[in-house]
């Protein structure tokens, strides 16, 4: 196992991992979604008047829908499709009506949920200056050779490591450096949990370290779940000699 990934793997057991880790990541649930009360009084009506195909109409402008089913999206990107198909349109309403007002409107004002929230948050981290030093602009990043942290778009990242550093995945960066006039980019990442798409993002992050043809030093940083002993889910993956890192 590298060096460094098994400090990590010992320090998430042995310390106060999780609220060192609330430093870098504080997920603190927001306030419940805002609902536009023109809209709502719209939904309102068309539920009690029982019109199916502007009830889902209005409810799919809403930013979060009330149920979780899997042609939700489909009617979201086809409107027309909501006249072309009845019985899937009876079918959610049929929950709906199930479920009354008071309820829709509940899962309709959710708060976001804490994982989506996570994304900026370490790039937030970085500009704090935690690392001892605070992060700098492309323009003055590329003026000098001097140790930096790159402060830019994941897009921007990407484009600077495509062209200066032979970085070719379709993937956004989230961290890109230069230490000693060495180059090192990497993905930072938070697992609340395992499974699906925290498993997707786990294989992506290790593929984004195991790329021999980027000219840098390649690094994930890691955290959350996969460093828990007792589980073991990701330890064997971990024990490649690659630098896989908390901080």
């Amino acid at each position: 196992m590298n060096h460094w990934t098994r400090l990590s793997v010992e320090f998430a057991n042995q310390r106060n991992y999780l609220d060192e880790l609330f430093k870098i990541y504080p997920t603190i649930p927001e306030g419940i979604r805002d609902i536009d009360e023109e809209r709502w009084a719209n939904i309102e009506k068309c539920f009690n008047g029982r019109d199916n195909i502007n009830l889902i109409t209005q409810l799919l402008k809403l930013k979060l829908f009330p149920i979780k089913d899997s042609y939700v999206a489909y009617l979201k990107r086809d409107r027309g499709a909501l006249e072309r198909n009845p019985n899937t349109i009876s079918r959610l309403c049929g929950r709906l009506y199930e479920m009354g007002l008071d309820k829709i409107f509940e899962k309709c004002s959710e708060a976001k949920e804490t994982n989506r929230q996570i994304g900026p948050l370490f790039k937030r981290w970085l500009s704090s200056g935690a690392l001892g030093i605070r992060p700098i602009g492309l323009e003055e990043f590329q003026q000098t050779d001097r140790n930096a942290v790159l402060d830019a778009s994941d897009a921007d990242m990407k484009r600077w490591c495509a062209i200066n550093l032979n970085y070719s995945r379709d993937k956004g960066l989230d961290f890109v450096a230069r230490f000693n006039k060495r180059y090192v980019i990497g993905e930072a990442k938070f697992f609340t949990d395992f499974g699906g798409h925290q498993n997707a993002q786990f294989a992506d992050a290790i593929s984004t370290i195991t790329d021999k043809s980027v000219k840098a030093i390649t690094v994930a940083i890691l955290d959350g779940v996969l460093y828990i002993k007792a589980i073991l889910k990701c330890i064997k993956i971990l024990r490649i000699n690659t630098p896989i890192i908390i901080y």
